[in-house]
């Protein structure tokens, strides 16, 4: 193992991942709980959720400028951006997932599943065909700290779907303890989510058919080897890039740890962003970190 500059290479296959003249950048600090970075190509900037502040921040990539995007927030914590360039939710408070309209408006999509409320959606991915899947662990009624405490009103902590047509909500996966980080492969042959309860803290893959809207499978693609991991994303060539306690770790698509970008803290969530989605912003416990890369992330809208 070696070490050199922001990075920590465990396999030569990582050695195309990054350049050793990169360096870590904080670009802001302030935050309780730092979480859901979503990137807009179109005004290049980063919005992300400091979730016991109860606000969703921002961060202008052209002139280095950080601001409240919303405020209160409803506790959000995932975000995404969806085909169209709006900005989609997931809210701690309001037990919801959310679309912001162009005009500023917020649309409820989901906030119940048969019948009854949603305990707290976490993170979310949008397929090609516009479905949302989303996880829904119970972290935002645990307690008042990241949310409203309040009793489940479900069977447990499990991943939905809503319907891009119909709007309907159904449950695709029902075996997890706490589900959390969710994403598509670049093909979106396999979704990958991580179970932040469970006591490997480990990430699973899925075999996703997305005319029908069902997943199969569900093996544990992963484990986590320096606390748990949460939010990820991967580059054009199949690459995940996961959230770990010691920063961001590069897997290979046959799950492998390549290598790792130190973070000083622990990373929940991160996104590629910039105009070449070649710079990773990186959401640690409490500032929003940036490191430029010579890969290209995965085109999700």
């Amino acid at each position: 193992m070696t070490q050199e500059s922001c990075f920590e290479h465990l396999d030569d296959r990582f050695d195309v991942c990054v350049k050793g003249s990169a360096r870590v950048e904080q670009l802001t600090g302030g935050c309780r709980w730092a979480e859901g970075p979503a990137y807009f190509p179109a005004g290049r900037y980063v919005i992300w959720s400091d979730i016991p502040n109860d606000r969703i921040m921002k961060w202008d990539e052209t002139n280095g400028e950080t601001s409240v995007f919303r405020h209160p927030a409803g506790y959000t914590n995932g975000n995404t951006v969806d085909r169209q360039g709006r900005l989609v939710s997931c809210q701690h408070g309001y037990r919801s997932v959310t679309r912001t309209e162009f005009n500023g408006s917020v649309t409820t999509l989901a906030d119940r599943y048969d019948g009854r409320r949603l305990n707290s959606p976490n993170d979310l991915a949008i397929s090609s065909d516009g479905a949302i899947w989303f996880t829904d662990p119970a972290y935002g009624i645990d307690s008042d700290y990241e949310g409203h405490k309040a009793e489940s009103e479900l069977d447990g902590c499990h991943v939905y779907r809503i319907d891009p047509t119909r709007g309907a909500v159904t449950k695709v996966a029902d075996d997890f303890v706490r589900p959390n980080g969710i994403a598509f492969s670049p093909d979106e042959s396999k979704l990958y989510i991580t179970d932040t309860g469970h006591p490997d803290r480990h990430c699973r893959v899925f075999n996703v058919d997305l005319a029908a809207g069902t997943l199969s499978g569900g093996e544990v693609w992963t484990e986590a080897t320096n606390g748990g991991f949460d939010g990820f994303r991967f580059d054009t060539e199949g690459r995940c890039w996961m959230s770990a306690a010691d920063g961001v770790h590069c897997l290979d698509p046959d799950g492998t740890l390549l290598g790792k970008v130190l973070i000083p803290e622990p990373v929940a969530n991160l996104v590629f962003g910039g105009l070449k989605r070649n710079r990773l912003f990186i959401c640690g416990t409490s500032s929003l970190y940036s490191v430029m890369l010579p890969v290209n992330g995965v085109t999700t809208f």
